[in-house]
């Protein structure tokens, strides 16, 4: 294997394990379960993106389970949650840190991924942001919460920028490691402003209560 192939090898199954530890601390925190549905949850945050990502492009089996390290990255993380939970979550920076490492990771290479496969600019944009994104929209819908994706902060966003620059270096023939650790720093550097900033995507004008005529 190439230097650059085990450089994003590795970079992916950091954002694997990152994913998997914050979707499992996630879980914790709202709802009360055993060590399989911990490890599941995290695992389903780390891997249901690209598996997603991968149904959708036709490439099956996913690449989830073509290679068993993907598989056991996501599972140390859940377990790593589970054992040490409560000590986690005093590192909530660190974590979130690691969140936005693998939300801009798996947007690039899900980008990148649906280009190798054919499909336009604008499919591999929105497969880029979907393979960030998928594995906690999946986890939130399993302990019955509306997807954190679709109610607070800069998440989607920033996955969505990282998949396009990704998409502009290829269309401009310059991609390659140092292109796509440098979409990966812009979806990053995005995302940590809104965790800085408490930025969120716009919402919609929350009506005014009705008056009775007079007052």
């Amino acid at each position: 294997m190439s230097t650059e192939a085990t450089l994003l090898l590795t970079l992916d199954l950091v954002g694997t394990f990152a994913f998997a530890l914050n979707g499992a601390l996630t879980a914790l925190r709202v709802t009360r379960l055993d060590i399989v549905g911990v490890i599941t949850l995290g695992m389903t945050t780390a891997l249901g993106g690209g598996i997603i990502r991968d149904v959708l492009l036709g490439a099956l089996p996913p690449a989830t389970f073509s290679d068993w390290r993907y598989l056991a990255v996501a599972a140390g993380g859940g377990l790593v949650a589970f054992v040490f939970g409560p000590g986690l979550d005093r590192l909530t920076t660190p974590i979130t840190v690691l969140d936005a490492a693998g939300l801009s990771l798996f947007a690039v290479t899900g980008a990148s991924k649906a280009l190798a496969l054919g499909l336009g600019p604008t499919q591999a944009v929105l497969l880029g942001a979907l393979t960030g994104v998928g594995g906690g929209t999946l986890r939130d819908v399993l302990i019955g919460q509306v997807p954190s994706v679709f109610r607070s902060g800069l998440y989607a966003i920033p996955a969505l920028i990282g998949a396009a620059v990704t998409v502009v270096a290829v269309q401009l023939d310059v991609y390659g490691v140092a292109a796509a650790v440098g979409a990966a720093a812009v979806c990053f550097t995005v995302r940590m402003l809104g965790v800085r900033f408490g930025w969120n995507a716009p919402m919609p004008r929350t009506p005014r209560a009705h008056r009775p005529d007079g007052a």
